[in-house]
């Protein structure tokens, strides 16, 4: 398949990546282009963005989570060869695993999708020297598949003369500059960026900065890199899950939580679950008082219910329905802030105490740090959601910790081998603070929707 992309890779973090993601985002779709984008890595926010605020499709890729045929095979599902894909890095170019693999880089997803890379430089304060660093990284690609260079935070002046050194010494275009520029800003919090919905104009903020793009970056040269990217094939393979869709008949409704306080998602996982039978609708917590009408199972994903724990304390019709439905023995599957929602009580860094479900008799609470952090696999402890012995990849990022984190299953720290129990999965729910991603095991998938069929033929009996 060819389809024309381009990966938005950077020395470092904080050298601009989501900025000139955005711009690209919004200026190739305001030429008319059907764009489409990708998060490397497990961040749930930056996707947000791009649907949210630009409107375009957008999920996350990540080699670790997957191997590389599954990686290329999500990379190009349901995609048409006259859309544009523009890939947003993660970290420092080279950074994977632990900062010293290349498992989980953007370089890696950029070697196993064949994408060619627009470097962007945060250039400010920097002189002469900003050649040598371009050199470094030019020497360490030996895939050479860095095809571009943005200059990030600099002055139009220095442009016109930096520009024909670097690409006279390096034989690098060099597509454009961004100035320094603080009309778009991205405020963030302990769990990262802030979300689309909190910043005040972010559209106007985002045109604003697309149109400055638009006058400093050359979309042309832009977009013959990207029409150089070389075709990839990918040869499908009819999956266990697939069959599942083709034999399905009569769909189990899961009730998906989304709202403000919860709507971290990936997108795969959800497709998954239909894939596997399930038919999802949504509902919110905060807004919500009752759940999805023949509702057979319940997934809880992450985000800030510490934010809205007030709110959340207050909608008690809501509070007593997911109660009921876990007493009820309904499949229910929560990770992070989903499996907070469902604490007795929510204390937060004030040290105000709010009361949640109480489907779980513990406490979680704030403590002030990063309690865990980065990737893991999960390994199974039992056979209702997780066979015992198998594995699932996900990750961890939260600042609460519970008084009952669960000790079902086993996660397994990829770089240092770090072992420590986690999660409760017994008596139909799984629950915990790791981020799942389902197509690493899909079986995961397929046992969630296998409870909540069971669950619906016990009703109807």
């Amino acid at each position: 398949m060819k389809l024309n992309r381009i990966m938005i890779a950077a020395p470092k973090s904080g050298s601009g990546k989501t900025t000139i993601t955005c711009g690209l985002l919004q200026a190739f779709k305001d030429v008319g282009k059907k764009v489409i984008s990708y998060k490397c890595g497990p961040d749930y926010i930056d996707p947000m963005f791009h649907q949210k605020v630009i409107d375009v499709p957008a999920k996350n890729l990540d080699t670790f989570f997957t191997d590389e045929e599954t990686t290329r095979k999500l990379f190009l599902k349901n995609r048409k060869e006259d859309e544009f894909a523009i890939l947003e890095g993660v970290m420092g170019i080279f950074d994977g695993l632990g900062g010293i693999r290349e498992e989980g880089s953007s370089y890696h997803l950029a070697k196993v999708t064949k994408t060619p890379i627009i470097l962007v430089v945060d250039a400010k304060g920097m002189g002469r020297s900003v050649i040598s660093l371009i050199a470094g990284f030019l020497a360490y690609d030996k895939e050479q598949l860095i095809k571009g260079i943005i200059l990030n935070r600099m002055s139009k002046s220095y442009y016109e003369m930096i520009k024909p050194l670097i690409e006279q010494e390096l034989s690098i275009d060099v597509v454009g500059y961004f100035p320094d520029c603080k009309e778009f800003y991205v405020g963030s919090r302990h769990l990262g960026l802030m979300m689309p919905d909190e910043i005040v104009d972010i559209r106007e903020q985002l045109q604003k900065s697309s149109g400055e793009l638009q006058k400093t970056v050359s979309l042309e040269a832009v977009l013959q890199i990207a029409e150089d990217a070389e075709e990839l094939e990918v040869y499908p393979v009819i999956t266990d899950v697939e069959v599942c869709v083709a034999d399905s008949a009569n769909r189990s409704v899961i009730a998906v939580a989304k709202d403000e306080a919860f709507c971290f998602y990936y997108e795969d996982n959800l497709h998954l679950l239909e894939e596997c039978g399930a038919k999802l609708e949504y509902f919110s917590p905060l807004h919500d008082n009752t759940l999805p009408d023949g509702c057979c199972g319940i997934l809880l994903g992450g985000g800030y219910p510490e934010l809205y724990a007030d709110k959340l304390s207050q909608n008690v019709t809501m509070l007593h329905a997911i109660k009921k439905a876990a007493e009820s023995n309904m499949p229910i599957v929560a990770e992070c802030g989903g499996f907070m929602y469902l604490h007795s009580v929510i204390v937060d860094k004030e040290d105000r105490s709010y009361t949640l479900t109480e489907v779980l008799p513990a406490k979680c609470y704030n403590t002030g740090r990063l309690v865990r952090f980065g990737y893991i696999e999960l390994e199974g402890g039992n056979g209702d959601f997780l066979p015992k012995g198998d594995r699932i990849r996900g990750h961890e990022f939260h600042y609460y910790d519970s008084e009952d984190n669960g000790a079902d299953c086993q996660a397994i720290k990829p770089v240092t081998g770090r072992v420590y129990s986690c999660v409760i999965a017994k008596h139909n729910c799984f629950v915990g603070f790791p981020h799942l991603y389902y197509p690493s095991n899909p079986i995961f998938a397929e046992n969630f929707v296998k409870r909540a069929r069971e669950y619906k033929e016990r009703k109807e009996l």
